[in-house]
């Protein structure tokens, strides 16, 4: 869905969320939280003010919840095509998660992934915060406006926008329940791609 008439250069690199957005959502965040013991607050967030016998317990217990996640996953439709053209057309792509550094590097190899740089909780501070968004551009050398991210979540916008990044929100088709509007919105990965070849078309040369 295009909101400006203008329409944009192919960016230098993309940013991907994992959860949700490159994979089906098998993570049950109510279940999660009431193992946790921690009411409806952010399982993160609120890790983080915890003691640390507290926090212990509590990281095993979404420690498991990840690693089963991880294991059982499986990709979006068009994930794999899209990450294939990103590839032919010279845009490399970041991965950008809230999840462990563990069950990252799961997901990575159960689907032979070709992330140049993967950025997790484990790296730096987590999104909303823009740290990690800020952290994969330079790690990919690349100045933050010559970069998308792609998310289906209400984390994914906030850090987009903080970051200064064109972010693009993958709906599913849902309405947004959060207040920040995305640059653009898709539908979906496939959509998503459609989106970027609509780029790539504008900026042939004509013969």
């Amino acid at each position: 869905m295009m909101h400006d008439s203008d329409q944009p250069r192919l960016p230098r690199v993309v940013l991907f969320d994992m959860d949700g957005t490159l994979t089906r959502p098998l993570l049950d965040f109510p279940k999660i939280k009431a193992e946790m013991g921690i009411g409806n607050r952010p399982i993160l967030e609120t890790l983080a003010k915890m003691p640390d016998i507290d926090r212990r317990r509590a990281e095993a217990v979404l420690h498991r919840h990840e690693d089963h996640a991880a294991e059982h996953s499986t990709l979006n439709p068009g994930c794999r095509e899209l990450l294939e053209w990103l590839e032919s057309v010279g845009t490399r792509v970041a991965l950008v998660t809230r999840n462990s550094r563990r069950s990252t590097d799961t997901v990575m190899r159960k689907h032979a992934l070709p992330f140049d740089v993967m950025v997790t909780r484990d790296d730096c501070v987590f999104k909303p915060d823009p740290a990690p968004l800020r952290l994969a551009c330079e790690r990919l050398r690349v100045a933050t406006d010559q970069a998308w991210m792609v998310g289906d979540g209400s984390h994914d916008v906030q850090a987009g926008l903080a970051a200064g990044i064109r972010t693009v929100w993958i709906s599913h088709g849902r309405e947004r329940d959060f207040d920040e509007t995305p640059w653009r919105v898709a539908r979906d990965l496939i959509e998503f791609h459609a989106m970027l070849r609509a780029c790539e078309r504008s900026r042939r040369p004509s013969v």
